[in-house]
């Protein structure tokens, strides 16, 4: 199994997010996500960011050092950052 079939796998536990080609329009699906839960269901967002073991500290720390992007955007990508470090994890204990 390839590296996005199995982020997109484990992507799909949280958001329902299928037929990604590639990495970046699954980026994209994911920052329009987290877009709507800031904006709708902040509470939401905050589970499945604890769920997935998003580091809060480090996520706050992360938002205040890229203020210049979009919030949905930082968080989307701390949340694949974890969501890989998740699968070469498994793959390194695995084999």
């Amino acid at each position: 199994m390839d590296e996005l079939t199995s982020l997109s796998n484990i992507i799909n536990k949280d958001f329902d997010i299928d037929n990604l080609t590639t990495e970046a329009l699954l980026r994209e699906r994911l920052i329009e996500a987290f877009a709507y839960l800031l904006d709708n269901d902040i509470s939401k967002m905050m589970n499945i960011l604890y769920r997935t073991d998003v580091d809060e500290v480090k996520l706050k720390s992360l938002l205040i050092s890229n203020s210049e992007l979009p919030s949905a955007e930082v968080i989307a990508d701390a949340y694949i950052a974890r969501q890989k470090q998740k699968i070469e994890t498994w793959k390194k204990y695995s084999r």
